[in-house]
């Protein structure tokens, strides 16, 4: 019995660990990101060249590194999302986590 009580508080526990990610252990989906991104952000970053618009072009991102040239990682761009730069707005409180792991999924084919 003692031991069904450890399984039950380690259940209720991973349980709220999980309400506070909501991201955790669900895919992201590139298809979702680029409505995501599309809509939030190709006004100022192309995803078929180099060029800038208002921020850089994306193309080539999948190849591994960004045209800051900081590597190409969900650990690099989720902060530039959340956080913003230059003359980039943070979106960290505009998208939920969700659509920030499907704009960085699709980032990345670019």
């Amino acid at each position: 019995m003692q031991d069904m009580n450890k399984y039950l508080v380690l259940a209720v526990a991973l349980s709220a660990s999980l309400s506070l990610f909501p991201s955790f252990g669900q895919q992201a989906d590139a298809g979702a990101g680029r409505d995501v991104f599309e809509a939030k952000c190709w006004d100022c970053h192309n995803t078929d060249s180099n060029e800038k618009k208002v921020g850089p072009g994306l193309k080539g991102t999948k190849n591994g590194k960004l045209p800051s040239g900081k590597p190409a990682t969900h650990d690099v761009i989720l902060p530039i999302i959340n956080k913003g730069g230059g003359d980039m707005p943070p979106f960290g409180a505009l998208l939920n986590d969700q659509e920030k792991e499907d704009v960085i999924a699709y980032v990345l084919t670019l």
